[in-house]
């Protein structure tokens, strides 16, 4: 008698949504939100003089300045993320992606649980400068390698939430 064949796992479907988005869609559609926060982090530090700064004393950075920009970008972008989830699910790069965040429970757009999955996403980010806020994102970004049946990072824990194909 010969053994079955293994058959990889399979991920559950939710019921009335559509399926999972995979961990190469969310990275691509994490890569253009990232863009977008590369283009908010040069006109923060363009904006308090960091850049300037740097350019007049190269090789030296002004470090009141650069905290800063930090925080205000990291602020504008938890705004930028917060409020697209909260309206349709999807930021830029997940448009583009074709997929969305979705309520666990009923497949709605977050709503208000969009501004928590923001917070949890974004606003570590303040805390660069201490590392505190890389090892979050590098272990939230990859958490959801491990999380099993839904494939979720800590954000959507936090919020409740999943991504699926839009």
């Amino acid at each position: 008698m010969s053994p079955e064949p293994l058959s990889p796992p399979q991920t559950p479907q939710l019921p009335g949504m559509p399926p999972l988005a995979t961990p190469g869609q969310r990275f691509a559609a994490r890569l253009v939100d990232t863009l977008v926060l590369g283009v908010l982090w040069a006109v923060a530090l363009a904006a308090t003089g960091a850049l300037q700064y740097s350019m007049d004393h190269p090789g030296e950075q002004d470090m009141a300045r650069v905290t800063l920009a930090l925080v205000l970008t990291m602020a504008v972008y938890f705004g930028y993320e917060g409020t697209m989830l909260s309206r349709t699910g999807q930021t830029l790069g997940k448009k583009l992606l074709r997929i969305r965040v979705a309520m666990l429970a009923d497949g709605d757009v977050p709503a208000r649980r969009g501004w928590v999955r923001a917070a949890v996403y974004a606003l570590p980010g303040m805390l660069v400068p201490v590392l505190v806020g890389t090892v979050f994102w590098l272990v939230n970004s990859v958490s959801l390698y491990w999380d099993k049946p839904y494939r979720r990072a800590l954000h959507d824990k936090a919020a409740r939430t999943v991504v699926v194909t839009a």
